[in-house]
């Protein structure tokens, strides 16, 4: 009688336990850090491009040296600057992550302006493949950062729903992760004037 008792205690146990979430949370932080390492991935790509679109630029404009030394010195700060896992979590670390790629961004928007001065570069088969390549990388880096975040929602979700929340506090103690966010000023359309 008591073997049957702890049997049908033990099955009661491993039934409870599939529908706790736990593995289901396992998997959706999981996800969270693909998306992450696609993110970041694409940062990659376009960070290996730009040597590359520097030197291409700097044969036509080599007296436009302080946006070719601004792009080479953001793509330096990028590059330096690595976001763990752990970090995911961390607004301030992602503000800041955001705020270097941000710099690198705008860094290629000037070198596009100089380009605009320059017909022949424009003209140039090797300018205009990179060009190219850094619009399909810039819109990888889109895609990704919006996989990224529906990964995170569905992740916060995950833990913060029952009863996978009451498996969570009591065994597993993952923590929100942090959306990538627009930065400031991103909400005002900029202006265009001919």
């Amino acid at each position: 009688m008591r073997k049957n008792i702890m049997v049908l205690l033990g099955l009661i146990l491993v039934l409870s336990i599939t529908g706790c979430g736990y593995n289901s949370m396992q998997a959706s932080e999981e996800a969270v850090f693909a998306a992450w390492g696609d993110v970041e991935a694409s940062y990659q790509r376009r960070s290996d491009l730009i040597p590359n679109l520097v030197e291409v630029v700097k044969g036509y404009a080599k007296h436009e040296a302080e946006t070719l030394k601004a792009v080479t010195e953001a793509r330096a700060k990028v590059g330096s600057m690595q976001l763990s896992k752990d970090m995911l979590k961390s607004p301030e670390a992602m503000a800041k992550f955001q705020e270097a790629q941000g710099q690198l961004s705008g860094s290629l928007s000037r070198l596009m302006v100089v380009v605009e001065r320059y017909p022949d570069l424009k003209a140039n088969q090797n300018f205009m493949d990179l060009q190219n390549q850094l619009e399909g990388t810039e819109n990888r880096i889109n895609v990704a950062r919006v996989r990224y975040n529906k990964a995170v929602q569905d992740f916060n979700t995950s833990i913060r729903t029952f009863p996978n929340s009451l498996t969570n506090s009591l065994l597993l103690h993952l923590g929100r992760k942090e959306p990538f966010k627009a930065d400031e000023g991103a909400k005002t359309a900029p202006k265009v004037k001919f």
